[in-house]
């Protein structure tokens, strides 16, 4: 199982929101380069990198700070928030992006996703879908959808999406917990696809509980900023 680290962006600095909130903001270092390196010395492979400025903005504002993670460490580093047009995906992948997570996209315009989906690969391209009452949300989850999680994962992964990252938004940075059961249910379904899971792991046993039900990968934010986690502990999932 892949362990992930976040590091979600506001103004070029690490933050973390609770459930989305962007009013629930609360900042914990200035230099999410140190964050990144601090990663890779501790054996960590790769790196979830959210732009929340772009997410909100609807086009990647913090391209900078990928840039600068992807020259200064060998992360394998995948990106999202507010990649809404190609240009901003060429941006992406010019800075040193080897993924790009696309979830408004693929709701808002999807025969854009299909395209990038096609011309990238499914190894280059990620669906983001992140649950909110098990109904997608979108635009760093300002705005909710009507479509079912299960059934938009489903379709995707028919017309030949690999990646899934999956956030129930109700677990997000309240540290109480994976939706083992929700992720229990996708893989039931569609047990072929990679299933990165995010939210609301809170310590060791949940990246236990999530291996033991096959996720491929999960992203582990607050948890580890909080010290609920800590980073010698990860080891031997590496």
């Amino acid at each position: 199982m892949e362990i992930i680290p976040a590091i979600d962006i506001i103004d070029g600095k690490c933050v973390r929101l609770t459930q989305g909130d962007y009013a629930q903001k609360k900042e914990y270092h200035s230099n999410p380069l140190e964050v990144a390196k601090k990663y890779e010395d501790h054996g960590i492979r790769r790196l979830h990198l959210v732009d929340l400025d772009g997410a909100k903005a609807k086009k990647v504002i913090n391209y900078q700070v990928l840039g600068q993670i992807t020259r200064h460490t060998s992360l394998k580093v995948d990106f999202g928030g507010g990649v809404q047009s190609d240009a901003d995906l060429k941006i992406v992948f010019e800075m040193g992006a080897q993924q790009v997570t696309g979830g408004s996209i693929a709701v808002r315009k999807p025969e854009i996703f299909m395209q990038w989906l096609q011309t990238y690969g499914a190894e280059k391209v990620i669906l983001g879908a992140d649950a909110k009452d098990r109904k997608i949300a979108i635009s760093g989850w300002q705005e909710s959808t009507t479509q079912d999680v299960l059934e938009f994962i489903k379709d995707y992964h028919q017309k030949g999406v690999q990646y899934v990252i999956c956030t129930d938004v109700a677990k997000d940075g309240v540290m109480e917990g994976p939706s083992i059961a929700l992720y229990k249910e996708i893989l039931a379904i569609t047990p072929k696809v990679k299933l990165i899971a995010s939210g609301g792991v809170s310590g060791i046993e949940d990246l236990h509980q999530l291996k033991s039900i096959g996720v491929y990968g999960v992203i582990i934010g607050k948890a580890i900023y909080e010290g609920k986690i800590n980073l010698e502990e990860l080891k031997p999932f590496l």
